[in-house]
C-alpha cells in the first residue's frame, strides 16, 4: 500500500515539476531567439560597411556631378553621420517597422522584400515538401534493406549530392537542359491571360531552380531518416511485433517509422530556415525575382539599407525555424518533456 501511494506522489511531482518547467524551457528559447535576433541586426549593420565600395560614387556613375552635388547626396541618404549615429537611426526605425530607403530604386525596403518574398517561398517551399517526401522515401527504403545494392547506391548519391555547391550543380542543369527549360525569370512575356496559363508557366520556369534546391537538401532528409530507422530496428519491440506474427512490412509502417520520424520532422523546420537563406546562389543563376537575387542586386550598389533588410529576413528566418524546432521537439518527444 505504501509503495502504491509513493509511486502516486511521485508521478504527482514529475507532473508538477514538467508543468513548471515547460513555461520557463519556452520563455527561455524565446529570448534565446530575441538575443540572436539583436545580435543579427548589429552584425547585419556592421557587415555590410565593411563592404569595398561607395553607394554614392555608384549611383552617380557616368554622370556629370558637383562635389556640392556629391556632399548633398550624402547628406540624403545618411550616410555623412558617424557610424554611431546611423546605426542608431537604423535600430530606431526597426522599431517603427522601418527598414529604411534602397538607395538604387529609392523605394522603401520593406515593400520591396514584400514583393519578393513570394517567389522565394513558391521556390523554397516546392523544394522542400518535395525533398522531404523523396528523401524520407528512399532513406526507409534504404535502411530496411541495409548493405543492399539499393542501400549503397542511394547512400553514395545523397552524400554526393549534398557536398555539391547549388550554383555549380544549376550551372551544369543549365547547360545539360538547354533549349528544353526556360532558363531565366519566372514569367515569359508572351503567355495568354489566364489563371491555368499562366500557373502552368510559372511552373515550367519553376522546374531548374527547384530541381537544383531538390537534389542538394532531399540528401539530408534521406541520410537522416535512414539512420534514425536503423537506430530503431534494433529495438525489442520490432521483435516482439514480428513474434505476434505481424509482416514485415506492417512492421515497419505501423511501428519502426512513426517512432523514426521524430528526427527527421524537427529537421524540416531546422532546415527550412537554412533554405531560405541559401537560395541567393540559386536564384542568381536562374534570376528567380526572389529575395536571393535581390540580394545579389544590393551587392553590386552596395546597397546598405536593401543589403540590411535582405539579411535581417533571411536570418530572422533561420532563427524562428529553429525555435520552433526545439518547441515542437518537446511537444513531440516526451523524454524532452520530462527532463
Amino acid at each position: 500500500m505504501t509503495s502504491t501511494t509513493d509511486g502516486h506522489l511521485a508521478a504527482d511531482l514529475d507532473e508538477r515539476r514538467a508543468g513548471t518547467s515547460t513555461p520557463r524551457f519556452v520563455a527561455g528559447k524565446v529570448g534565446g531567439a530575441l538575443a540572436s535576433l539583436v545580435l543579427v541586426v548589429v552584425l547585419g549593420f556592421l557587415l555590410f560597411r565593411m563592404i569595398p565600395g561607395d553607394p554614392v560614387a555608384t549611383m552617380t556613375r557616368d554622370r556629370p556631378t558637383s562635389p556640392e552635388q556629391l556632399a548633398l547626396l550624402r547628406e540624403r541618404l545618411g550616410v555623412d553621420k558617424p557610424m554611431w549615429q546611423q546605426f542608431l537611426d537604423y535600430f530606431g526605425g526597426l522599431f517603427q517597422g522601418d527598414l529604411g530607403t534602397s538607395y538604387m530604386y529609392s523605394r522603401p525596403v520593406a515593400d520591396m522584400i514584400g514583393e519578393r518574398l513570394g517567389p522565394t517561398l513558391l521556390l523554397v517551399g516546392t523544394a522542400t515538401v518535395l525533398a522531404v517526401l523523396l528523401g524520407m522515401w528512399l532513406g526507409i527504403r534504404a535502411a530496411w534493406k541495409r548493405d543492399s545494392a539499393f542501400d549503397r547506391v542511394q547512400t553514395g548519391v545523397a552524400l554526393t549530392l549534398w557536398s555539391v555547391p547549388q550554383f555549380w550543380l544549376g550551372l551544369l542543369l543549365l547547360i545539360a537542359t538547354q533549349g528544353l527549360f526556360p532558363s531565366r525569370g519566372m514569367r515569359s512575356p508572351d503567355v495568354p491571360e489566364g489563371f491555368v496559363a499562366q500557373s502552368l508557366d510559372v511552373a515550367w520556369h519553376l522546374t531548374l531552380p527547384c530541381v537544383t534546391l531538390l537534389a542538394v537538401i532531399y540528401a539530408q532528409y534521406m541520410l537522416v531518416m535512414r539512420s534514425s530507422l536503423l537506430e530503431e530496428m534494433g529495438s525489442e519491440y520490432l521483435t516482439t511485433a514480428r513474434a505476434k506474427g505481424l509482416r514485415d512490412d506492417l512492421v515497419r509502417r505501423r511501428h519502426a517509422v512513426p517512432n523514426a520520424l521524430l528526427p527527421a520532422v524537427t529537421l524540416v523546420f531546422l532546415q527550412f530556415g537554412m533554405v531560405v537563406s541559401g537560395t541567393i546562389t540559386v536564384e542568381a543563376v536562374f534570376s528567380w525575382p526572389g529575395l536571393g537575387l535581390l540580394t545579389y542586386e544590393a551587392l553590386r550598389g552596395p546597397d546598405l539599407p536593401l543589403l540590411q533588410g535582405v539579411f535581417l529576413v533571411l536570418a530572422g528566418s533561420v532563427i524562428v525555424m529553429n525555435l520552433l524546432a526545439e518547441l515542437l521537439y518537446r511537444v513531440l518527444d516526451p523524454r524532452v518533456r520530462a527532463s
